[in-house]
């Protein structure tokens, strides 16, 4: 399964721990992470899917695949800015969204309307998006997995 992870581009040391972990959690079950490649909790949880031997696909807003980060397996530049945004969720049978700002409340939007489920951890409470709210990144994980295989 591929999971979209999204969040804040600039993290705290807590935040960092948190994306790593999920990371590791779909690593380590096999899953595939879709992220926006660059800094901050798309780092961090490419990092934490790599020590897992983890895949990671990159969807960068510019047009420069050099910048990704190093943990990205594959990186798919696009040059559309912060338009990516929509393709972030689209390439994901779920979501998982952690903290962040305007960037992941619009990849929270997106992902409503291509009628993802969405895990939230830490993350927003936006009216009229059905956002499961987890504890854990295992609880995120589990979450995510019991609705793409159409668990209650």
């Amino acid at each position: 399964m591929r999971v979209s992870v999204i969040g804040g581009g600039t993290i705290t040391d807590e935040e960092v721990e948190t994306a790593a972990a999920v990371g590791r959690e779909l690593g380590a079950r096999g899953h595939t992470v879709v992220c926006g490649g660059r800094g901050g909790t798309m780092e961090a949880v490419c990092r934490g899917a790599a020590a897992e031997r983890g895949t990671t696909i990159g969807i960068l807003p510019g047009a420069d695949r050099s910048l990704a980060n190093e943990f990205v397996d594959v990186v798919i530049a696009t040059g559309l800015g912060h338009a990516r945004n929509a393709l972030v969720p689209l390439n994901g049978d779920a979501v998982i969204a952690l903290s962040g700002g305007v960037g992941t409340l619009s990849e929270i939007g997106f992902a409503g309307i291509y009628d993802r489920p969405i895990v939230g951890l830490d993350t927003h409470d936006v009216a009229g998006v059905e956002i499961e709210t987890v504890e854990t990144p295992a609880a995120a994980v589990d979450a995510v997995e019991a609705a793409v295989d159409g668990e209650p």
